[in-house]
């Protein structure tokens, strides 16, 4: 076994080195073989994409509601201050975060009001209880409606969702259709840009909506599509 090789030969070089380490056994046995990291990841895909582009356009403001705190809002900690707001707690302080606990299918007042938003990978969530929040069908509905709220007039949104056949998978997850998020936009959105994660992890960025595509949702089942609207002026 090459393991057994490999501790053979360091413990005899360490043996015989200058400075003797005390060597403990702690076999890993399935490094070897892995490729260097794992970037078929939607998250991965995700977190990133988006945070270089708002890199680029360094928004006046930013808010995130309830994307991965340990990827996306940790790539955007990095060079500006974040607002996030998220149903979870968190215990730790963490430098440019400023967070809120806050459900956001909750009727509180919106006091302010930010130019730039982001939602990743959250709102197929809301209302499935999965996360401490109330069970309500209509959850993402109440979601949106508020995310709305909070972005100023030609304010940027940026927010993904998992793409397919439209269903619930009780109490994981939401799958949306692209049609029905894009006659959801319709009313107060302009899209800026679109993009997406196939079902083998694979970004396509830039990606036209055209009816003979999004119609099919891109052949995806569980993909994930990347939208960046503007809200539109009333």
């Amino acid at each position: 076994m090459w393991f057994l090789k490999d501790f053979l030969k360091f413990r005899s070089e360490n043996n015989n080195h200058s400075e003797r380490w005390q060597i403990k056994i702690l076999p890993i046995l399935f490094d070897k073989a892995d490729s260097a990291g794992d970037v078929t990841n939607q998250y991965f895909h995700q977190d990133l994409y988006v945070a270089q582009k708002i890199y680029k356009e360094r928004p006046q403001n930013h808010l995130d509601i309830g994307s991965r705190l340990d990827g996306f809002v940790a790539h955007l900690a990095t060079f500006m201050t974040v607002d996030v707001l998220d149903i979870r707690p968190i215990k730790s302080q963490i430098k440019n975060v400023n967070f809120v606990q806050c459900d956001l299918m909750s009727n509180h007042e919106v006091k302010k009001k930010y130019h730039s938003i982001s939602c990743l990978h959250a709102i197929e969530h809301f209302g499935l209880g999965r996360y401490g929040d109330s069970v309500n069908v209509d959850g993402y509905i109440k979601g949106l409606k508020k995310i709305s709220e909070y972005l100023a007039c030609d304010g940027v949104l940026y927010f993904s969702v998992p793409i397919g056949p439209q269903q619930v998978c009780f109490n994981a997850h939401r799958i949306f259709s692209i049609k029905y998020i894009l006659n959801w936009l319709d009313k107060d959105f302009e899209i800026l840009n679109f993009s997406y994660i196939d079902d083998f992890g694979n970004l396509y960025e830039d990606v036209s909506l055209i009816q003979e595509k999004s119609s099919n949702n891109f052949d995806c089942n569980y993909g994930c599509g990347i939208f960046i609207v503007r809200k539109l002026k009333k």
